[in-house]
């Protein structure tokens, strides 16, 4: 089993006034992968006393759209992007998960507070470990990340 510790890990911001409200955009092609990505996630943002709302899409590559139209919507301070991307035969892995990513990061320095946990391993045994919450908690460290940008989407606020 891999550690729970990561060296070098923020701990949680905390959050003076009201609590950040955050979405959960999720790409279940793997089910058993992505419960337990929200599962993480979801405790992360209890831990930090944020709220959050679950939403599902049909791939990886909806994700950014989803962001940006709940964005456009208002309602959502961060958003937190779940999924995983199992390496395949073809070109296609390469594709989604770099388009995914471009896309994510093409809505954060829009200025949007955004998490990236879409997986990318190479096997399902990888995306277990990686998705469980009690091993690397990959969904709980793309809310911790999301909740450290709200933070400092307040500061530079005032």
């Amino acid at each position: 089993m891999a550690s729970t510790e990561q060296e070098g890990a923020l701990a949680l911001p905390q959050f003076e006034g009201f609590s950040p409200n955050i979405l959960l955009v999720v790409a279940p092609f793997y089910r058993q992968i992505a419960d337990n990505l929200i599962a993480g996630a979801a405790a992360t943002l209890k831990a930090a006393g944020a709220t959050h709302d679950v939403i599902e899409v049909p791939g990886a590559l909806e994700v950014p759209t989803a962001i940006r139209m709940a964005h456009q919507r208002g309602g959502y301070e961060g958003y937190v992007a779940l999924g995983c991307i199992i390496r395949g035969e073809t070109y296609h892995f390469e594709l989604v998960c770099n388009e995914s990513g471009r896309g994510l990061t093409l809505l954060g320095l829009e200025g949007l507070a955004i998490g990236n946990g879409i997986l990318t391993p190479e096997t399902m045994a990888q995306a277990v470990v990686r998705a469980d919450p009690d091993d690397m908690d990959k969904g709980g460290g793309a809310a911790a990340a999301c909740l450290h940008l709200v933070a400092l989407a307040r500061r530079f606020a005032g």
